[in-house]
């Protein structure tokens, strides 16, 4: 059992995260849709278990393999994730599901507060400070994987600085000349650092470039 657990330990923690969004969307549903709330209620107890059988998942790897490797920092990204972002998401997605069946009922699901906060959504400095809010989130959390993997995988033949300062490392094939001792680890630091970049660019165009409020 335990073999076949750390043989497919992918496959089971990618399968935990769509059973955990299939959940998520039927505690929603059948929360508005069809009234039916002690039902719903089961769904998000069943949404809350697959987080914890991440957690398990993580904690499972790290006891047979005695090392923390880049499955468990993902989960732990993942989890970090739903324990703060994710809180102001569901909310979003809570209010975009109740205002769909809503028209589809041919009732106001909304409460006012509701309607206040997607009015706000609305605003052009609102949307640029929640976007700020959010590069710095993701910045923190940037800064603190990659002191992990340097800390659990980094090639100590040079300081960081000698990477920082030094970037041939990143257009070679080659990771071993790179910061990282592990392929996946370095292969994951790039494609984060692209998307951090993209984020950057993306999160601070709507402070320095804002829409104009209709």
């Amino acid at each position: 059992m335990i073999d076949f657990i750390i043989t497919y330990q992918w496959s089971i923690f990618i399968g935990l995260e769509i059973l955990s969004f299939v959940f998520l969307l039927a505690f929603l549903i059948i929360r508005y849709a069809f009234t039916k709330q002690k039902l719903s209620n089961w769904f998000m107890i069943l949404f809350i278990l697959c987080m914890v059988l991440e957690v398990i998942l993580a904690l499972l790897i790290y006891q047979q393999t005695g090392e923390i490797s880049t499955f468990q920092i993902v989960i732990a990204i993942f989890i970090l994730y739903a324990c703060t972002l994710g809180i102001s998401d569901f909310r979003k997605l809570d209010r975009w599901i109740k205002k769909k069946i809503g028209d589809w009922r041919g009732i106001n699901l909304l409460s006012d507060e509701d309607i206040r906060k997607m009015e706000l959504a609305k605003d052009p400095k609102i949307i640029a400070r929640n976007n700020r809010r959010w590069w710095y989130c993701h910045a923190v959390i940037f800064i603190i994987g990659h002191s992990l993997f340097w800390l659990y995988n980094g090639n100590h033949n040079h300081d960081l600085m000698f990477y920082l300062e030094d970037l041939s490392w990143w257009e070679e094939a080659d990771h071993t000349n790179g910061p990282f001792q592990s392929e996946a680890i370095s292969a994951i630091s790039k494609i984060w650092t692209i998307i951090f970049a993209l984020d950057t660019i993306i999160s601070w165009s709507y402070t320095v470039f804002p829409s104009k409020k209709n």
